[in-house]
């Protein structure tokens, strides 16, 4: 465990640790610390704290000095540059028509640099404006683009809750906030109503996902079927605070909605129709058919219980396999193959029969000539 002081920077409130330095110090008064951007001045929040050494960024660095009369006065002269310092840098903006809209002007501690804020879609192409903007303050100059939710985080502003913005107000970082959190939690999913200002989901939304999701697995869903001290019924509602459950249950012919605790009631399966349809009961063996009468008996389906058997269908010619392994060889009958051998003798005779008569080699055309 460690002593340390805790302190907060203009603009934010994410808290930082610096070592006391065998100073006292009272809330809300300021100091002077060195961070990697060099002096800055900071607010006190909390005088005394021990904090675990885990939680702190080493080296631990101490408060230089309580803040005099003319580092107030150096603070206060940065803020009155301020408002001179926008309405030039949007000016030039404007002369170089760059897409980029300015957010916010800092003038550093103890006045070596000044920092302005924009936000763009996309990347701008920005050294003619630090030339320009150099050349009018006399100090080294810097751009920082910003994204939308740091843009509502340095404007500031009212949520819909009707309080300021948890950005600017009371959260630290940034979380990651997702459409299922506001599954859990019962909320409309229209974007409108669970967006902040920044038209991103609102980060409140994060505050209390970790108990919906530990309720929504000890709670049924709507619509299941459940099984409860009255029967069965079907979920409609559910109250997470409460870890109760609306049961629609059916009784007597009418509907009966009642409220439980949620481990009072437990999942069940629903009740489902029996489609299948009910098998004919086989007579009864001393019943014996009446004379002239047969009987037949018959499966659900309406089949009869000793069908016809099927007539086994030989496999082609191709698929049949020999002894030896080798697909097995099918001769045709004797017929066919002196047919065979006949065809291409009487198509001879025909060609030559037809050269004769159309003067084919050999001939005129002219049976009678040639004879």
């Amino acid at each position: 465990m460690a002593e340390v002081v805790v302190v907060k920077f203009k603009k934010g409130c994410k808290p930082y640790y610096f070592g006391k330095g065998g100073l006292n110090f009272e809330r809300g008064q300021g100091v002077v610390v060195e961070t990697s951007k060099g002096l800055e001045y900071a607010i006190v929040v909390d005088p005394s704290r021990e904090v675990p050494d885990e939680a702190i960024v080493q080296p631990l660095r101490n408060v230089i000095r309580i803040a005099t009369e003319k580092d107030e006065a150096a603070v206060a002269a940065g803020e009155a540059r301020r408002g001179e310092a926008m309405r030039i840098c949007k000016e030039k903006i404007e002369a170089h028509n760059l897409p980029m809209k300015l957010i916010d002007c800092e003038f550093a501690f103890d006045g070596s640099k000044v920092v302005f804020s924009f936000t763009a879609e996309g990347r701008v192409d920005f050294r003619d404006l630090v030339r320009d903007l150099a050349s009018v303050f006399h100090i080294r100059i810097e751009l920082r683009q910003v994204g939308i939710r740091d843009e509502a985080r340095i404007l500031g502003g009212i949520a819909p809750c009707g309080r300021e913005v948890c950005c600017a107000g009371c959260m630290p970082d940034f979380k990651k906030v997702s459409i299922k959190m506001a599954k859990n939690q019962g909320l409309s999913l229209n974007p409108g109503k669970i967006s902040g200002l920044c038209g991103r989901l609102m980060c409140c939304l994060s505050y209390e996902d970790e108990y919906y999701a530990s309720a929504c697995k000890k709670v049924p869903k709507l619509g299941a079927t459940v099984a409860t001290p009255e029967g069965k019924g079907q979920v409609v509602s559910v109250n997470m605070l409460k870890m109760e459950v609306r049961v629609k249950i059916e009784k007597d012919g009418a509907l009966i909605y009642r409220d439980f605790a949620a481990e009072d009631v437990s999942r069940a399966e629903p009740d489902r129709p029996d489609v299948r349809r009910e098998r004919t009961e086989a007579p009864a063996a001393d019943t014996q058919p009446e004379e002239g009468e047969v009987k037949i008996l018959h499966s659900a389906r309406g089949e009869e219980q000793n069908p016809r058997p099927r007539e086994k269908r030989e496999k082609p010619a191709q698929n049949r396999v020999a002894k030896g392994g080798q697909p097995e060889r099918r001769e045709a009958p004797q017929g066919t193959k002196e047919e065979a051998r006949k065809q291409p003798q009487q198509g001879a005779q025909f060609r030559s029969r037809r050269n004769r008569f159309k003067g084919g080699k050999g001939g005129n055309g002219n049976p009678d000539k040639n004879s």
